[in-house]
């Protein structure tokens, strides 16, 4: 009987979290949905406020260039084997 008991008892908790999963699930969905039109309506009015005063600088300043001195890629066929 006891075997059972905590049969049942393990059967609802794992309904439980189950649900509760599925509805962090949504909630989450939501937020990231919630994310993506946030940035997609800043980047428009950003571009909008850029076609009403072109005269400012742009918001963002881009990246650095990478000095000439470093090297980023490397071909294999350029790495000898030893012996």
């Amino acid at each position: 009987m006891l075997l059972w008991g905590t049969a049942v008892v393990a059967l609802l908790l794992a309904a439980a979290a189950w649900h509760r999963a599925g509805r962090l699930a949504r909630k989450l969905e939501a937020l990231n949905q919630s994310y993506w039109e946030l940035r997609y309506d800043f980047t428009r009015l950003r571009s909008q406020v850029s076609r009403l005063d072109p005269e400012s600088e742009p918001a963002e300043t881009p990246a650095p260039a990478m000095p000439r001195d470093t090297v980023a890629f490397v071909p294999l066929n350029s790495i000898k084997k030893k012996g």
